[in-house]
């Protein structure tokens, strides 16, 4: 008879346990995807586009790091994939924390004056564009882009900048607000 109590007792502590997991994994798998984890970070291609003559600004982002900071900045929830309003008040927010400054074969500095394009949703990332008229005494450039950086001081923003087949990178990252390349070299 002690036997079978120990039995009883021993099924009813693993189905109870049983039923807590299934009750814990059922929580886990119901969370919103809002709880999910950052990445933190986020890639800009500034493309010399032979073809189109343009230089061409690309911001990708992740969404669902955007629409959390862009709840954070404006003080709402923001929805990019379902709200064409969200989406542009981010783009705003991005294009006015991005800056390029050539440096001209002159010997002078100019800020281009980048014109806002548009934005979209693909899949997990919203792109926000930009784009000017190319130059061709452009001899470097030094990039300001502080976007998220301002939210999470450990966001790290990627900038390839692609002229003439070659690619080069910048990481924006810790206290870097604005990193230059030299196309001369």
């Amino acid at each position: 008879m002690k036997k079978t109590r120990s039995l009883r007792t021993n099924l009813h502590l693993v189905l109870a346990a049983g039923w807590r997991f299934s009750l814990l994994l059922a929580l886990l798998l119901s969370a919103p995807l809002g709880s999910a984890h950052q990445q933190k970070t986020a890639v800009t291609r500034v493309l010399f586009n032979p073809n189109t003559n343009n230089i061409e600004v690309m911001h990708r982002f992740f969404v669902h790091d955007a629409e959390h900071a862009a709840t954070l900045i404006f003080g709402e929830r923001q929805t990019l994939v379902e709200s064409a309003e969200s989406r542009q008040l981010f783009s705003s927010y991005v294009i006015n924390r991005f800056a390029i400054v050539v440096s001209l074969s002159d010997g002078s500095e100019q800020e281009l004056p980048l014109q806002y394009v548009g934005e979209e949703i693909d899949g997990q990332f919203m792109w926000v564009y930009q784009e000017i008229a190319n130059r061709e005494d452009i001899d470097g450039m030094s990039i300001i882009n502080v976007a998220l950086r301002d939210v999470w001081p450990d966001q790290s923003n990627l900038v390839n900048i692609e002229r003439a087949g070659e690619i080069f990178s910048l990481t924006f990252e810790g206290n870097d607000e604005q990193l230059s390349v030299d196309f001369t070299s």
